[in-house]
């Protein structure tokens, strides 16, 4: 990028692609956007993204659901 992303107007800025900003977005937009598996014809993509995903979202709420050792100390210890 040739300009500084800082100070570009809101209207420019929607126009640049970013990344995702967690691996639940990531994974929630994958298994929106099937057109890749879809378009190579491959059956046994789309069931391997499938069961990816669920393996993945499985980790993702357990790391959700476990308190960070800030968190723990803060709140949890005496």
């Amino acid at each position: 990028m040739d300009k500084d992303l800082y100070d570009l107007p809101k209207e420019e800025l929607k126009s640049i692609p970013t990344v995702c900003g967690s691996l639940r977005e990531a994974l929630e937009n994958l298994d929106k956007d099937r057109a890749f598996p879809e378009a190579r014809r491959r059956v046994r993509m789309t069931t391997f993204i499938d069961s990816y995903i669920e393996l993945k979202m499985t980790e993702i709420e357990r790391f959700e659901m476990t308190p960070h050792p800030v968190e723990f100390e803060m709140y949890y210890s005496l």
